[in-house]
């Protein structure tokens, strides 16, 4: 963990109520696909957690959704600003068990870590496949960014407006060596039920402290209770116990 300065580069608006925003800092600290940052904002006290989307030598790619007054108020910051940043959070991916087909799933705003993951699995030569899981056709972003990545993509909506209709659980492909996945908790739990291999989920979960000390994040695993802020946000699909 590391905290640093940032400075704000751009803060654009993808799809409703979706903003990328850029920063320029020391990203030394973040070593892996799936670790998160906790930024603090302006006159207010509890930090917000938000995974990397991206990391390009001194600059940072952050997604996030408005929901609330914290993120609302990410959202109307300006090129510029400074923010203090804690970097190099959570545990991330791991890229050795991928095997040469791995399969990439993502849920709104569960997807953005997914880039940083896909990059790096394509810089090693493997076959990657992503689906990406949104409400309504109106919902869809990063689609092109996956593509131009090198990625084989395909699109779900449930309402059927664009892509394939269903969920990312309902267009499998026929074979992959591995999976990752990051999502709403339905997601991960009907993913958890329809994949075939190994994998590793991402948890999106309210956190108080983002390094561990406040316990507010834990989950029950089959070794006991782990922090989802430290030693997550990614578990492996064999140590995860799904709450009846």
């Amino acid at each position: 963990m590391k905290e640093s300065i940032f400075t704000l580069i751009d803060n654009l608006p993808l799809a409703p109520a979706i903003y990328r925003m850029r920063l320029q800092g020391d990203t030394s600290a973040i070593t892996a696909p799936g670790q998160f940052v906790n930024l603090q904002l302006p006159h207010r006290y509890l930090r917000r957690p938000i995974s990397v989307c991206d990391v390009s030598g001194s600059t940072l790619t952050l997604i996030y959704k408005v929901v609330g007054g914290g993120t609302a108020d990410m959202a109307a910051l300006h090129p510029g600003q400074p923010l203090n940043l804690l970097t190099g959070l959570g545990n991330g991916y791991d890229l050795s068990r991928s095997g040469d087909h791995p399969l990439l799933l993502g849920g709104g705003v569960g997807i953005p870590p997914l880039f940083y993951l896909a990059r790096q699995l394509l810089a090693q030569g493997k076959q990657v496949s992503v689906i990406l899981g949104f409400n309504t056709r109106e919902e869809v972003f990063l689609e092109e960014s996956f593509r131009q990545l090198g990625a084989r993509v395909t699109v779900t909506t449930v309402d059927g407006s664009y892509g394939e209709k269903g969920f990312v659980t309902d267009h499998l492909p026929p074979e992959y060596s591995y999976f990752y996945t990051c999502g709403p908790l339905p997601m991960l739990r009907a993913v958890d039920r329809a994949t075939a291999t190994d994998g590793e989920f991402s948890f999106e979960e309210r956190m108080g402290c983002g390094f561990g000390a406040c316990m507010g994040c834990s989950c029950k695993t089959a070794a006991g209770y782990k922090r989802i802020c430290k030693d997550g946000p990614v578990l492996r699909k064999e140590e995860i116990l799904w709450d009846a």
